[in-house]
This record gives C-alpha cells, structure tokens and sequence, in this order.
C-alpha cells in the first residue's frame, strides 16, 4: 500500500450528531418529520439526493443546503477528532504512506477543522464536496486525489477508510481497498454489504492492528 485516504466526519472527527441535528432542523422547517430509521436509509454524502429522498421539494434543495451549512456552523462550535486519532495519523505519516481526505464536507469548514485539531500537516490531499461537481459513491472523487497524491494509475495500492456504505461503494468502484469505521450511518453489516474489505469500530483500533501496536489513549 501507498496511500491512505480518510473521510472526514464520521471517521476522523466527532461531527455526526451535530450533521444530524442540523439535519433534523433543516427537515423540520420544510415539514418533513425527523425519523432516525428514515434517514439512515436516505443518508448519502451526496446531500441533494438525501434531501429530495426525505422529502424536500426539489425546488427547495438547494436553498436547505444552504440552511444547513448555518445551522451545523451554529452547533458545531468546537470539533474533536475521535480517540487516538492523531497518533494514528502521525504513525501512518511516519511509516511512509501518503495520506489524502475525500469528503462531502464543505471546504471552508473542513479547512478551518483541518487547521483546528492539527491534523492539516498531515495531509498532501483534500477534495471536498464543492471541489468536483459529483459526490460519494461517484468515484471521480476518490481518483481526484489519488491523482493528487501521484498515483493515478494505480488505484489498487490505495486504501479508502470512511464510515458511510457509500464510501466503501466508492473505493470497491474505483478498485481501493476499502476499510469501514462503525458510525451512526453504517454498521458492520452495512458496511461490509457495501464492499468493505475489513470493519473496525475506529481509526486507531485499524492502525493498530495494521501497524502492530497498541490503540492509543
């Protein structure tokens, strides 16, 4: 393996439950009902697809992206990455692997909480949502930044770790290994269902068993 490309929210960083009570905000002012089940169902990272699936009127899309971007600004006031996530990531950058975020995320925020958790030194590659005009499970994204890293013509020494079905649908496209985190929006079933070579409940418990050592604190 070469590179290393991580999801953003969900697997890096703690940022779930305010994605999903903006989320339930936004749903609410269109008089759309939040049902945990329901959206699980909907959740993609291509968020215009998810809203039209909950129920928004496609003429109103756009406008509740909008509205979400303010309501997860409002909550998400400070961002944390899970445990043990920073010396995950230090290790792999220390045994040589080229590490690369592919998200949905939004560019500005993802930079601020890139710089915020002093995670950004570690990273050659971001693409964001905004950055091509398709979105997870496409694969464009992912081949973005595995050209990005200087490896576009080799796909099969990339692996790709996210917590959504989509994510792994995405690496499994794109010929990546694809690694699954449990989260809220994919469970190991789910996960494995969508083409995930392996599960594991976090990044530093992967890194671990991947380096051989012990999770950190």
């Amino acid at each position: 393996m070469k590179a290393m490309i991580f999801d953003w929210d969900g697997t890096l960083v703690d940022t779930l439950p305010a994605i999903t009570r903006a989320n339930a905000e936004v749903l609410g002012s269109y008089g759309v009902a939040y049902d945990d089940a329901a959206y699980r169902a909907a959740y993609s990272p291509d968020w215009r697809s998810m809203y039209r699936r909950l129920g928004v009127p496609a003429e109103h899309v756009e406008e509740a992206g909008d509205r979400w971007l303010g309501e997860y600004r409002s909550l998400m006031t400070e961002v944390r990455p899970f445990r043990g996530v920073e010396a995950a990531i230090g290790r792999l950058a220390m045994a040589g692997f080229r590490l690369g975020i592919v998200t949905a995320g939004d560019r500005p925020v993802v930079e601020h909480q890139l710089e915020a958790t002093g995670l950004a030194r570690y990273f050659s590659a971001v693409v964001c949502g905004e950055d091509l005009p398709f979105a997870k499970p496409d694969p464009r994204p992912l081949l973005h930044a595995l050209a990005q890293l200087g490896i576009p013509d080799d796909p099969g020494r990339a692996t790709y770790i996210g917590d959504a079905p989509d994510d792994m649908r995405m690496a499994r496209t794109v010929g990546a290994r694809g690694v699954g985190i449990v989260s809220i929006i994919g469970d190991r079933l789910e996960l494995e269902a969508a083409g995930a070579s392996e599960v594991a409940d976090s990044v530093a418990e992967w890194v671990a068993a991947l380096l051989g050592t012990g999770v950190e604190a």
